[in-house]
């Protein structure tokens, strides 16, 4: 199976738009080869800002580019997005300002980087930002597309992006929408909704899980805010078991989410896999996986236990 970075379908993605919308730009801080930006910066380099490392100064440029008409990109690394919280605070989401804010690096599959790179608490974090929306697409081909999605929604979005390469698991015909999840895989005993590079991982879990007759449905939620909830809860009826899966802490992230919908309207046995309340520390990515419990038996694990308590 083909593996390639989310970063590196934004970038794709970034340049793309930029060809067909001349008010698209592109603001950096210094790190426009790790976020694959510079793909568009190489094409229009009279469209593409450098501030140098200072992303509370890159929000605040994107903010004034936004106010006058232009698109702008804002990229760095997940975990530096929080530098600047007061201004995305303050200045993109109280202003309602049509911003679009790119993480990359994010979770645990940094690896090497160790724990103050994998930013495992940006979801949640971003959750909480009124008029902000929260994208974390599965593979590359999602955050190509994604691109096109967010150019068409005014205001704040924030999407987070990987670093390691993860499997292509869509075509160039997927149309990304904001606020809809994907059902990959149809199941009645149990629901296993994911994110980013545990939508793979999940689906490798429900393959586990067939070979014990258990019949999972696999759902990509992309989109975390606004949260389909609708999907969500139609899962906990027809499957009566969720499990939710994310390279993120359980706390705030997709599962907090998932749980937040839940609770108010369907109460469903729901299990959480995810960090718990930790950091990472340096590692292969698939290391640390095993390590904190992210792996697709870790899934599998979890929904058995989750089966056990609709019982």
């Amino acid at each position: 199976m083909e593996k390639i970075a989310t970063r590196d379908g934004f970038g794709k993605g970034l340049l793309e738009l930029g060809k067909k919308n001349p008010n698209v730009v592109s603001i950096e801080a210094d790190l426009g080869k790790s976020t694959k930006s510079i793909l568009f910066a190489k094409q229009f380099p009279d469209r593409n800002f450098n501030v140098g490392i200072s992303e509370a100064d890159m929000m605040l440029v994107s903010c004034g580019l936004a106010a006058s008409g232009k698109l702008p990109f804002a990229s760095t690394f997940a975990i530096f997005t929080e530098r600047a919280f007061e201004q995305i605070r303050n200045a993109v989401c109280r202003m309602n300002l049509n911003v679009k804010i790119i993480g990359s690096h994010a979770g645990l599959i940094t690896g090497e980087d160790g724990s103050s790179a994998q930013c495992i608490e940006d979801i949640a974090v971003f959750r909480t930002l009124p008029h902000m929306v929260v994208i974390s697409p599965a593979d590359a081909v999602q955050a190509e597309k994604a691109v096109e999605a967010m150019a068409g929604h005014h205001g704040p979005v924030y999407m987070r992006l990987t670093r390691e390469k993860v499997p292509v698991l869509y075509n160039d015909n997927h149309k990304f929408i904001i606020g809809r999840g994907d059902v990959l895989r149809e199941g009645k005993d149990v629901t296993i909704i994911a994110h980013g590079p545990q939508v793979y991982e999940s689906l490798e879990a429900a393959d586990e899980l067939a070979k014990e007759g258990i019949n999972a449905r696999i759902i990509n939620m992309s989109t975390i805010k606004p949260l389909d909830e609708n999907l969500v809860l139609r899962a906990a009826q027809e499957t009566g078991a969720i499990v939710t899966a994310e390279d993120h802490s359980i706390i705030g992230g997709l599962g907090g989410a998932v749980a937040e919908c839940l609770v108010s309207s369907y109460p469903t046995p729901l299990e959480r896999v995810g960090l718990h309340d930790t950091f990472g520390e340096s590692g292969k990515p698939m290391d640390l996986y095993k390590k904190y419990g992210l792996t697709s038996g870790d899934i599998a694990q979890a929904a058995r236990k989750a089966i056990k308590r609709k019982k």
